[in-house]
């Protein structure tokens, strides 16, 4: 069975209600926010195993798979994506936009991908995510060129967000 990882898995969840109720209500707790989710992931397991959050008027509570997906994320490791690194080229065809990261990562066993993070009407941004394997495997770090495509008519501004923080393309 897959270890549950938070990015993938967990925050998809937890809904922008139940954020900012989290955040209202004085607890100050921020549930899209990875280091506060496993700072505070005992308590918010009390919370949604006693059904009080997210409250029945907001959509709560979750259903049993829900829980128990939650509670085998906190007892598992708490596993979250990392921010990879890598060359980024950009290349701007008469019918597509191709982006690739190039690099090596950062041991052996990891898998890496780009993923759409945000898109608004003047912009779109990529996230380049690596995952640790659950486990360490031998072996030395594997190169990776990593792909993404979209229509050349779609002409918003670029931007792609990685362990160095958001750079336009």
């Amino acid at each position: 069975m897959r270890t549950p990882v938070y990015e993938l898995h967990i925050r998809p969840m937890f809904t922008a209600t139940d954020r900012d109720h989290m955040i209202a209500r004085g607890h100050g707790l921020n549930l899209w926010s990875y280091d506060k989710v496993v700072e505070h992931a005992a308590e918010i397991l009390e919370y949604l195993e006693g059904g009080t959050m997210p409250p029945p008027a907001f959509g709560g509570p979750w259903p049993k798979e829900w829980i128990d997906l939650f509670r085998r994320w906190k007892d598992g490791g708490r596993k979250g994506l990392e921010l990879g690194a890598a060359v980024i080229t950009v290349n701007r065809g008469p019918n597509s936009v191709t982006i690739k990261a190039t690099g090596t990562f950062p041991a052996a066993g990891y898998q890496g991908w780009l993923q759409l993070e945000s898109e608004s009407d003047t912009a779109k941004t990529y996230v380049l995510y690596f995952e640790r394997p659950d486990s360490p495997v031998a072996g030395t770090a594997q190169g990776f060129t990593l792909t993404e495509r979209y229509l050349a008519s779609d002409t918003r501004a670029l931007f792609v967000h990685d362990s160095t923080g958001v750079q336009e393309h």
